[in-house]
This record gives C-alpha cells, sequence and structure tokens, in this order.
C-alpha cells in the first residue's frame, strides 16, 4: 500500500449505543460503537476521572496493566471517536432527566 493509499480518509459513520449501569463506581456507563455500519466495537466503557468522563477502551491485562485491544490510531481520530462517544453520554443523561421531569402520564380504561 502506497503513502497515498493509507494518507486516504473514509468519512467516519460513528453510530454509538449507551448502556447505563445505574451503579456506583467509577464506571458510568457502556457503550458499543458501530463505524460505517461494518465495524463494530463492544466493551467501550465511560468512567469518571479526575477531570471528568472519560473513554476507556476494551482492553486486556498484561504483566505492566492493561492494554488496548482496538484503538483509534491517530490523535484526530481518538480526539473525534471520544467526542462522539461522550456526546452520546451526554445526551442519553439529558433524555433521562427530561423523563424524570415530565409530568406523569394519565393512564385510561
Amino acid at each position: 500500500m502506497s503513502d497515498t493509499q493509507r494518507k486516504t480518509q473514509i468519512p467516519m459513520e460513528v453510530d454509538v449505543k449507551i448502556f447505563r449501569t445505574g451503579g456506583k463506581g467509577p464506571v458510568l456507563a457502556n457503550a458499543s460503537v458501530s463505524l460505517n455500519g461494518c465495524f463494530a466495537i463492544r466493551g467501550i466503557q465511560i468512567r469518571e476521572g479526575k477531570h471528568g468522563p472519560f473513554v476507556s477502551m476494551p482492553a486486556q491485562k498484561v504483566k505492566s496493566g492493561y492494554r488496548d485491544i482496538c484503538f483509534p490510531c491517530t490523535k484526530e481520530a481518538r480526539q473525534q471517536f471520544n467526542e462522539t462517544v461522550l456526546n452520546a453520554y451526554e445526551q442519553s443523561l439529558r433524555q433521562d432527566q427530561q423523563q424524570d421531569n415530565a409530568p406523569p402520564m394519565e393512564q385510561s380504561m
């Protein structure tokens, strides 16, 4: 593959599904991501950090700690990926808050 082929970028369509844990601890939610509808990543976590929520990629344990199994290869791709996942998480929080603030629905029989 030539350098020109490697540098050609395909527009990235990122579809994120958020699964809130509802539990206590550092994991705020789990996420599943589909890239361009043809590559799926499961096991992504949104975790609470010192500076707020961050995206944790699926990882395996190694001697020196943990090593990501899959990850964006460039700084720009990582930034776009993380922003997209965190935006989806924030949107899920807003939707839950709106549902909590909605007046109760009347039931008719």
